[in-house]
């Protein structure tokens, strides 16, 4: 069994009266990338904050790459980690900026000015590399944020929010940039975000933080596994004549709206037919009357069981 990138054991932490964190334990396999859920308060950025040694932790200890983090300077280049709220200075042209963290790095000067030429390229700014980076938009600045996380060669790479505060196109846009960048890098990535579509469209495997306690730490796929649920996406939200539709359709039961454009429906079984004969009928029935879906996934969505776990059960 291979290393795991960053091993977590018997993690707490108290602020005053408060456990933030609550005798957590896992690991996040290397190479993988890696979803951290839980509600507000939860405890996933002290977490984070832990294992970027901006916190200490109460008890316990956490290794990122075999290294404690209490050495964090000895990872230097290896783990980067980008803040949900992550600031660049003032007055200060892009490139310059990057410039500066590629040789706090341990780069040279040229090796920093090429590496930031192929990151500002990476993340489509490099039209934008001499702008003060506080005049960028929202969404410029979570693409610089990534660009800056990905310098150099990193084996542990943490996004926190990645999408957060962005429209749809900005996010997809960021959600597109992560997946390109995942087939290629390799790295092990750890992404946090309340999209849970998201993380379901990103993730291999998620723990979920409830109260500052694991409630979960599984892959998607055990923990969406249903056969009587089908995922359906439409790029656009549904009307309610063609949502009629949708429920007048044989074995279908309930439908559920999990995003503006995915849904939910569960297929009631018959001794008659497979899962895989029901999906093909009613994908069959939906394109005669005009719903083509986009994509067609068996299995829950990954809201409906965080919801379950968290004790948050939908309306």
């Amino acid at each position: 069994m291979s290393t795991p990138a960053i091993s977590i054991r018997n993690v707490s932490k108290t602020f005053g009266k408060q456990k933030a964190l609550d005798d957590v334990s896992f690991d996040i396999p290397s190479g993988a990338v890696f979803g951290l859920l839980g509600p507000n308060g939860a405890g996933k950025t002290t977490l984070f904050s832990i294992i970027a040694n901006f916190l200490k932790a109460s008890t316990g200890t956490i290794t990122v790459l075999g290294t404690s983090v209490d050495r964090i300077g000895d990872l230097r280049g290896r783990l980067t980690i980008l803040p949900q709220d992550a600031l660049f200075q003032s007055n200060v042209a892009v490139r310059e900026q990057l410039e500066f963290m590629a040789q706090l790095n341990g780069m040279t000067k040229p090796q920093a000015a090429e590496e930031t030429t192929r990151v500002l390229t990476m993340v489509g700014l490099l039209d934008a590399q001499k702008k003060n980076a506080r005049s960028l938009s929202h969404g410029m600045t979570k693409r610089l944020g990534i660009a800056q996380a990905f310098m150099g060669q990193p084996e542990v790479i943490v996004l926190d929010e990645p999408t957060a505060g962005l429209d749809p196109v900005n996010a997809a846009g960021v959600r597109n940039l992560i997946n390109d960048i995942k087939r290629k890098a390799n790295a092990t990535l750890i992404i946090s975000s309340h999209h849970l579509a998201e993380i379901q469209e990103l993730c291999a495997a998620v723990a979920i933080l409830d109260h500052g306690k694991l409630v979960e730490n599984r892959t998607i796929a055990e923990i969406t596994q249903s056969t009587g649920h089908v995922r359906f996406t439409f790029g656009r939200r549904l009307g309610d004549a063609e949502m009629s539709i949708m429920k007048a359709q044989p074995n279908v039961g309930e439908i559920t709206v999990d995003t503006q454009d995915e849904y939910t429906v569960e297929l009631r079984p018959t001794a008659s037919q497979t899962s895989e004969q029901m999906i093909s009928a009613l994908v069959s029935e939906l394109a005669k009357n005009g719903l083509v879906p986009r994509s067609v996934k068996e299995g829950a969505s990954l809201e409906e069981k965080f919801l379950e776990v968290t004790g948050n059960k939908r309306n």
